[in-house]
């Protein structure tokens, strides 16, 4: 798959403990992501965090950490995100929490699998 040039690059941020039945809200997005075919997307854990109800996520050594920010990135053409988008709102709606979602143009420089 050719992947240089214009793409988007869409942001999706979700709490640690958001889920779907069983199945944690990042984890059902990304493999729905690749099912569809998308290049490739990653989820990275944060360390701390608000948001629209304004309550302060965040990790501590001392006390437990608790549903801390979740970020999943995913690039591809702009017609592959834009048909995407669709099934993360449907996650977001069956998960019943808040969250954010952005979406950005992105110049992709590199984009080769592992020999």
């Amino acid at each position: 798959m050719e992947l240089e040039g214009q793409s988007k690059l869409l942001r999706i941020f979700v709490g640690e403990v958001d889920k779907i039945g069983h199945r944690l809200l990042y984890e059902a997005i990304l493999i729905a992501a690749k099912e569809n075919g998308l290049a490739g997307g990653t989820v990275l854990k944060g360390i701390m965090s608000f948001g629209a109800s304004s309550r302060i996520h965040r990790a501590r050594l001392i006390e437990l950490s608790e549903d801390l920010p979740i970020v999943v990135e995913i690039v591809d053409h702009a017609d592959k995100i834009d048909a995407f988008l669709p099934i993360v709102n449907e996650l977001f709606e069956k998960c019943g929490r808040g969250g954010l979602i952005t979406m950005e143009k992105v110049d992709v420089l590199y984009y080769k699998p592992k020999k």
